[in-house]
């Protein structure tokens, strides 16, 4: 059966993101959604929370016939790469190659999001070439310019990887503008992974003017309000 999943989500959790992570659940099952991928930035704070409120469980079978696959987008020093179906402890602007390591030790998947998209810190082709990534996130909903998905097409087709899609959504409106149509029986956690390295098909959307514009703000929010964190603390 085709499950419907948005590969790249952030709840408040992210600092940058606005809605909750049952918000963010409502929303994709309004949309017919069978999951979403919760990648905040640099913290698993919200798969915590949503193992403690029983709204995911620690063996990765769905809840009410939803399944939210634990995850992180991790900063690190080369550019910004997903961590999918693991959790990581803070990582940021650790080494890309260290980065991976630590993921596949968790049995996770190591996605690069947003490539050649330098303005959201993509990684760098020459840095990605030489990475062990499991596939490559080819549709972002959010990306700066299109040639940016385009780019990240052609080289996952070059290095024949997989492909998946996602939103990149920081609010819950903006949820399953994009997702990866898994072609899977197994609605498991580990179903899910394993699908994700064959080739799926995609719902391929960008995201409104306002979805662009509340997401740039908050990210202009969250700067000025670390900025000024660091003032303070000299």
């Amino acid at each position: 059966m085709p499950l419907n999943i948005d590969l790249h989500t952030h709840s408040f959790f992210s600092g940058d993101g606005v809605s909750s992570p049952e918000e963010l659940i409502a929303s994709a099952r309004a949309k017919g959604l069978q999951g979403f991928a919760l990648t905040d930035h640099n913290t698993c704070e919200g798969v915590d929370y949503l193992l403690r409120k029983g709204l995911m469980r620690p063996d990765g079978l769905p809840v009410d016939g939803f399944l939210v696959v634990p995850g992180v987008e991790v900063s690190t020093a080369d550019g910004h790469l997903l961590c999918l179906g693991a959790t990581l402890p803070n990582m940021k602007g650790k080494p890309a190659a260290d980065v991976c390591k630590a993921i596949h030790e968790r049995g996770g998947l190591a996605i690069p999001p947003h490539p050649y998209d330098y303005f959201r810190a993509g990684i760098r082709e020459s840095v990605m070439k030489n990475l062990e990534i499991d596939a490559v996130e080819v549709f972002n909903s959010a990306t700066t310019f299109k040639h940016c998905n385009e780019r990240a097409f052609a080289y996952a087709k070059k290095r024949g990887l997989p492909m998946i899609a996602g939103s990149d959504s920081h609010h819950e409106n903006a949820i399953g503008t994009a997702f990866t149509i898994l072609e899977t029986e197994d609605f498991t956690l580990a179903g899910v992974l394993r699908q994700i390295l064959k080739p799926n098909a995609f719902h391929q959307q960008y995201l409104s003017r306002g979805s662009k514009f509340r997401k740039t703000w908050n990210n202009w929010m969250r700067l000025r309000w670390s900025s000024r964190a660091r003032r303070k603390k000299q």
